[in-house]
Formats: structure tokens, sequence, C-alpha cells
């Protein structure tokens, strides 16, 4: 079972690589329809956690990828795209690839939000030197869970959203790209 893991698990991890390279979309529709989800699925979140506008008040920065895509069957990736605000401002477009291996199965797809507590946080996300394990803890968004949200490194990951299921006890990491508008 291994022999066949491990080429699989470099197959994976060079798509989400590969896949990382467009991280802005290339036309103005597609620019359009992922603002549209974003302030979709922030909006759904808000309506989830009526707090967490006053959060991400409060941080420096936020990174909101509507809808990331997580799939395994022993080897597993995730992907999405979102944006990147400063300040409430948006500075950008960004996006998030993982990979696992380990005992896994399933699909689901679910919102995530990255808030950066200061500029220097957010600065090393903008140089791609953010990196969590995969199965990093983030906060699921439901009434008042963003009033405890804590910030590890300057970061807090909140979900939301989540549709599927996927039971999994596995190693990889999620890594991000950035490109300013």
């Amino acid at each position: 079972m291994l022999k066949w893991m491990i080429p699989m698990a470099a197959i994976v991890t060079g798509l989400a690589i590969l896949s990382g390279c467009a991280t802005a979309p290339t036309s103005a529709e597609d620019k359009a329809a992922l603002s549209r989800d974003v302030n979709m699925a922030l909006a759904k979140a808000k309506g989830q956690d009526a707090s967490l506008q006053a959060f991400l008040d409060k941080a420096y920065g936020y990174a909101i990828f509507p809808k990331v895509g997580k799939g395994a069957a022993g080897v597993g990736g995730a992907y999405g795209k979102g944006e990147v605000y400063e300040r409430g401002k948006k500075i950008g477009y960004c996006d998030l690839s993982q990979a696992t291996i380990g005992l896994a199965l399933g699909g689901q797809t679910f919102t995530e939000i990255l808030a950066f507590e200061n500029k220097a946080a957010l600065d090393a996300f903008k140089k791609g030197q953010l990196k969590f394990a995969a199965q990093a803890t983030g906060t699921a968004l439901k009434s008042g869970a963003s009033v405890n949200a804590k910030f590890t490194d300057g970061v807090s990951v909140l979900t939301a959203n989540p549709e599927g299921f996927m039971g999994e006890a596995s190693v990889g990491g999620q890594t991000f790209s950035f490109q300013p508008l």
C-alpha cells in the first residue's frame, strides 16, 4: 500500500504547486465572479457569527477563500482562490494549496478566512512565508465564535459553511500565494 501512496503524494503535491501559479483570475468576468463569491461567503459567515465583522475590523488584514474544495482517498489535496484585504481595502488575490497523505476519505467544501493581527503577519503571507500543517485547527464559525478566536503567530484561522464529509488522520500542509492588484 505504501508503494503507491508515495508517488500519489508527489503527484498531488505537484498539482497543488502548479495550481498555485495562477493566483489572480485572468479575466474581468472571473475577477467579478470571485468578488461575488467572496462577498456571499462573507455575508453567510457573518450570518453564522454576528461578531465576525468586529473581529475583522480589529485585524490588520484578512484573506477570504470563499470555496476551498478538499478531497482525499488516502492521498488528498485542497485548493481555493480568494481575495486579500488590508485595513478593509482589497489589495490583491491569493490562493491556498494543500496536500496530505494518511488515513483520509471523503470530500468537502468550506470557506476559510485568515485574519492577520498585524502588518508583519500580513507581510509574511504576501511573501509566501506563511505555511500551516494541514490539520491546523481553525475556529468554526457559529454565533459568537470570533469573539473567542485567538491569534497564533499573528494569524487566526476561521472556517465556515462546511458542506460534505471528510474523515481524516493525515499529515501534510497548506501553502499560500499572493498577487497584488
